[in-house]
C-alpha cells in the first residue's frame, strides 16, 4: 500500500510504501488522530522498517493507495 503525505510549505510530498499486510484501519485511525489534534506527530513505518515522523500541524493531505498495488504502466486500459 502506498501513502502520500503533503506537507505545508514544502514543494514535494512524502511517499511511503507500506508492507502488503499493513493494517489499513489502524493507519486510518492514526491519521485521523493526527489531523484532529489528538496527537502531535504522525509516525508511519515503511515496509523496510524505516520510520517517518510528520508534525501533525504541518500535514496538508494524506492519500492512501490501494492494497493490491494495481499501478499500471503504459497505455493499458
Amino acid at each position: 500500500m502506498d501513502v502520500r503525505i503533503g506537507v505545508t510549505q514544502a514543494p514535494r510530498e512524502i511517499g511511503i510504501e507500506l508492507a502488503d499486510d499493513a493494517d489499513r484501519d489502524d493507519l486510518k485511525k492514526r491519521i485521523e488522530a493526527a489531523l484532529s489534534g489528538a496527537t502531535d506527530v504522525l509516525a508511519i513505518a515503511d515496509k523496510r522498517g524505516d520510520e517517518t515522523f510528520v508534525p501533525a500541524a504541518k500535514i496538508a493531505y494524506v492519500e492512501l493507495g490501494s492494497q493490491e498495488g494495481s499501478r499500471s504502466i503504459g497505455f493499458g486500459g
